[in-house]
């Protein structure tokens, strides 16, 4: 199943390898993507990833998270992402663009004194307490998203994947944590996902229904178990299920919250068992959906990506760091050059001068002999 095609709505992936999002640090300090981040994404499209998801790109200034950020909050990104996506379209891989709002995690700036969020619930890693969004925010920010995927569509892109995971902002609307509303995007299981729904809506709207959707999904906060109000399964299968029922047409499935703790990024992956550290949930939400799931997480191994697919815990298989250390690795599982990933997950790739493998495997293996 590897390397047979997928249709993600109507847009068709020719394997079952996908490029999850990540930071590059590569981007205009306005967030204008450079020549560097097509680079990038070019040698993946050669290496034979089916899926190139790109790094977070924030919707509005008021929603970004990190220095050197993707942007898509105007008009002016249409032609700098337009080459990029040709690069790829030189080969057979698809691209789709994150896009984001950093919520409770964007940055505090001097121009930017204002966090915004669903609720004023405060920070506990940092101390710093957002302020909670007005009904004529919460609208503005779904305008902001359904334009940044009309810049998309208009740019080349093969869809978007709205980011409702890691502590941003939608995935601060469809947990109960960070979500205290009273209004029609807050409360049940279902207000505080409508959020998203109003996004999809505003989106067919303005560009069409054709357009393919896709939702990075938070399916846990990642509190110890046992923690009492916050999102967790099954409440995160009932969410799934709703986004599938209502025009998305692909699930990514990743979890946890910087205020929870290193969940995103373990280290020591160094196991076939350690490998894939959210498919129970991934397994969860594939046999509730009728979309094909995507699951992120550690994964390393070519034995392992087949068992995901063939017992059903997933329909593809998302990699980040692996990929930063080896951008051919699909074509290696693919020629049987190799089984297993040389990364170690040592996350010394996040890189703030651009992401890139900073691992010394010299030195590694002459500690081991």
């Amino acid at each position: 199943m590897l390397f047979e095609p997928i249709m993600l709505g109507n847009m068709e992936v020719p394997n079952r390898f996908v490029r999850s999002a990540t930071h590059e640090w590569m981007a205009e300090s306005d967030g204008t993507p450079t020549d560097r981040i097509g680079d990038m994404y070019e040698e993946l499209a050669r290496g034979e990833v089916g899926l190139i998801i790109t790094g977070y790109a924030y919707v509005n200034p008021n929603g970004k998270s990190d220095n050197l950020q993707q942007g898509i909050y105007d008009d002016k990104f249409i032609e700098p992402y337009r080459k990029i996506v040709s690069r790829v379209h030189e080969y057979e891989s698809k691209i789709v663009v994150q896009i984001v709002h950093g919520g409770r995690q964007t940055m505090m700036t001097a121009d930017n004194p204002v966090i915004l969020a669903p609720s004023a619930v405060t920070n506990k890693r940092n101390g710093t307490t957002p302020e909670e969004m007005t009904e004529e925010e919460v609208l503005q920010t779904i305008e902001d998203f359904a334009n940044a995927a009309r810049r998309a569509k208009e740019a080349g892109f093969d869809g978007v994947q709205l980011h409702a995971a890691h502590g941003f902002l939608l995935s601060n609307f469809i947990s109960p944590y960070t979500n205290r509303r009273k209004d029609r995007w807050g409360g049940s299981t279902e207000k505080r996902t409508q959020v998203i729904l109003d996004i999809i809506d505003r989106i067919h709207e303005m560009i069409g229904d054709e357009f393919p959707i896709l939702v990075k999904l938070n399916a846990t906060d990642g509190f110890p178990e046992g923690t009492k109000n916050v999102l967790d399964a099954p409440e995160c299968v009932e969410i799934a299920k709703i986004l599938a029922s209502n025009g998305v047409c692909a699930i990514e499935v990743s979890g946890g919250i910087v205020e929870a703790g290193q969940q995103m990024f373990r280290t020591k992956i160094n196991t076939a068992d350690a490998e894939a550290y959210y498919r129970g949930y991934s397994k969860m939400i594939k046999e509730a959906v009728d979309v094909p799931v995507m699951v992120v997480g550690g994964i390393r191994s070519k034995y392992v990506i087949e068992q995901l697919l063939t017992d059903g815990y997933a329909d593809m298989v998302s990699l980040c760091r692996p990929l930063i250390c080896e951008p051919d690795l699909v074509s290696k599982f693919k020629n049987g050059d190799i089984e297993v990933a040389k990364c170690v997950s040592c996350n010394l790739c996040s890189d703030e001068s651009g992401i890139k493998c900073n691992y010394d495997f010299d030195k590694s293996d002459r500690e081991q002999s």
